[in-house]
């Protein structure tokens, strides 16, 4: 057992180490200061990091993002006012450390987070957050997802749509998750939307092989057509009621909010429009996430790093009622 000085909560379960004993600046690098799975008997969120960008097009970079998200997160607090809850209290949250994915070969890197997230999360009313690393790593995530729960409703928050065939022949990349997982029967056809898409395709076509596909895109400049309560209706009504799986690249967010990116887009959501977004998310079922594509050398003074931790932490907030 770990000798970090942890609080032990009412409900029984271990939170964050305490920053009045240990400042936030020292101990151990965890997300949010949480337990390792080693500290604990039982968890109910795994925070899982998965340091792997061989599938990038272009600035690579990603697989420094699970360690900069964690340092961003020393300084989140345990307890969420927006949604009046204690995510650390309601639930067992561990930082399950990293999967180790071979960088040179993507189909067997795809196997072993796979494989590592169902050694992680092996009930199915665990749920999981993914710290990328590049958008392939959704894939084995969405695989993993399907194992435990069936088909799922997918929303996707990116500036891009991510359902290319290849890149240079390579069916794998972060380019083509959301293409593989619908070929797969991963999604639930028709209950999956995409939300921020935006800037250039390289044809009219990438728009309706999408829609083929059953996803709907509900575009950056739908924020300011029908505004923020439009977009949260469109997303809602699409989901229904299946089990959800969440997927957030960084890249959603404007480059202003977002700048250490691998493929920034200008134009994008702001921080406080994606948070009210998902903070509408509450009532779902969201069995499973991940924050991708946070890149720290393009980063400055963390902020795209924090970015993703305060995401990750309105994920971990919302499973509190899943």
């Amino acid at each position: 057992m770990s000798t970090e000085p942890y609080v032990r909560t009412a409900s029984g379960t271990i939170g964050q180490v305490d920053a009045q004993q240990v400042p936030r600046y020292a101990g151990l690098g965890t997300f949010a200061r949480l337990p390792q799975t080693r500290d604990v008997e039982r968890y109910d969120v795994a925070v899982i990091g998965v340091p792997f960008d061989s599938g990038v097009t272009y600035r690579p970079g990603a697989r420094f993002g699970p360690s900069a998200i964690r340092q961003a997160s020393r300084l989140l607090k345990p307890y969420h006012p927006a949604l009046e809850v204690a995510p650390f209290v309601a639930n067992q949250v561990v930082d399950a450390g990293d999967i180790a994915a071979n960088p040179f070969d993507i189909e067997v890197a795809v196997e072993q987070i796979r494989a590592g997230v169902l050694d992680i999360v092996t009930d199915p009313a665990q749920r999981f957050v993914l710290l990328g690393g590049d958008h392939t790593i959704a894939l084995p995530a969405l695989q993993a997802a399907s194992h435990l729960h069936g088909p799922v409703a997918l929303v996707h928050f990116d500036a891009h749509l991510d359902t290319w065939d290849t890149y240079f022949g390579a069916p794998c990349t972060h380019g083509t998750p959301f293409r593989r997982a619908a070929e797969q029967g991963l999604l639930v056809k028709g209950h999956s939307a995409h939300v921020g898409i935006r800037g250039s395709l390289y044809d009219r076509k990438d728009l309706l092989d999408d829609e083929e596909l059953g996803f709907t895109v509900v575009h950056c400049r739908d924020v300011d057509r029908i505004g923020i309560d439009g977009v949260i209706e469109r997303v809602l009504q699409r989901v229904g009621e299946h089990p959800v799986y969440v997927s957030i690249d960084i890249d959603v967010l404007d480059p202003a909010f977002a700048p250490g990116t691998g493929t920034p887009e200008i134009g994008g959501m702001t921080s406080r429009e994606l948070v009210a977004v998902l903070r509408a998310m509450r009532d779902l079922h969201i069995v499973g996430a991940d924050v991708v594509e946070v890149a720290p050398a393009y980063d400055h003074a963390e902020v795209t790093a924090v970015a993703g931790a305060n995401i990750a932490y309105e994920l971990i907030s919302l499973m509190v009622d899943a």
